[in-house]
């Protein structure tokens, strides 16, 4: 199994503290079923900043430390990154670090509202030859509320990351309904940790993959679990038009 969004890497955000606490999620990844994660630092979220430079020193470090200590676990190179006005600049100067050096790349709202900007800024990172993936749509008030917002960035080529956490109901009921309503109308492409240690923020992604598969089928279950592959691959995602949610509104009704 992949986890393609973690916060391992040791003391550079709101995740892992130490090098110990590191090790430790390593070793509950693993007993997950989990072999490859990508690290995804915050940056530009107001609290952190994490280049790609040093991102990248910090994942060799602790590549080598989880070789030494014997843990059969790789990590690579990622970054969570809010979403701002200089982003697409930051992408072209190398400040912003892509999943496992590959297009695509990992967009965060702020957790309330979706900014005036975001529909263009989805768009020129595209034409500039940009994948983006948007992370955790389901715990955003704004899309929550108003979730043809995001049809509206996935039917123009963006693509969406749910929470493993959240299909477990670990955020609560509302989100966890959400949750599944983004998978019914194609509205999500992976499921990934988003976890920041081994108690209040671990990785559940035996238990996400379990509910995906008995909730949503074989199908979805081996497409999403391929869909992490071919990121890390750097190659193009299983994806299906989303459905017209604006003609669910008795499955949403949020409209």
């Amino acid at each position: 199994m992949i986890d393609i969004h973690s916060h391992i890497l040791p003391g550079i955000d709101d995740g892992a503290q130490t090098i110990t606490d590191s090790l430790a999620m390593a070793q509950e990844a693993v007993k997950q079923g989990i072999h490859t994660i990508i690290a995804t630092p915050h940056h530009q979220n107001g609290q952190f900043t994490n280049v790609r430079e040093d991102i990248e020193k910090y994942v060799e470090i602790l590549n080598g430390t989880l070789q030494e200590e014997n843990i059969p676990l790789t990590v690579l190179t990622g970054q969570e990154t809010r979403i701002h006005g200089d982003m697409l600049q930051e992408l072209e100067t190398g400040i912003i670090a892509t999943l496992n050096h590959t297009q695509y790349v990992f967009v965060e709202f702020p957790s309330g509202d979706v900014p005036r900007y975001a529909e263009k800024m989805l768009f020129d990172i595209q034409v500039a030859g940009y994948k983006p993936i948007i992370v955790h749509p389901e715990r955003n008030r704004h899309i929550a509320e108003h979730p043809s917002t995001l049809y509206n960035f996935v039917e123009k080529g963006a693509l969406t990351q749910v929470t493993a956490a959240s299909l477990a109901g670990k955020f609560g009921k509302a989100v966890q309904k959400l949750s599944h309503q983004l998978i019914d109308h194609n509205l999500a492409h992976f499921i990934a940790s988003d976890a920041h240690n081994t108690t209040s923020r671990g990785f559940i992604m035996k238990e996400a993959y379990r509910i995906l598969k008995n909730e949503h089928g074989n199908e979805a279950y081996y497409m999403f679990m391929e869909n992490a592959q071919l990121v890390v691959d750097g190659h193009y995602v299983n994806r299906i038009e989303p459905e017209r949610i604006q003609k669910k509104r008795k499955v949403f009704g949020l409209f």
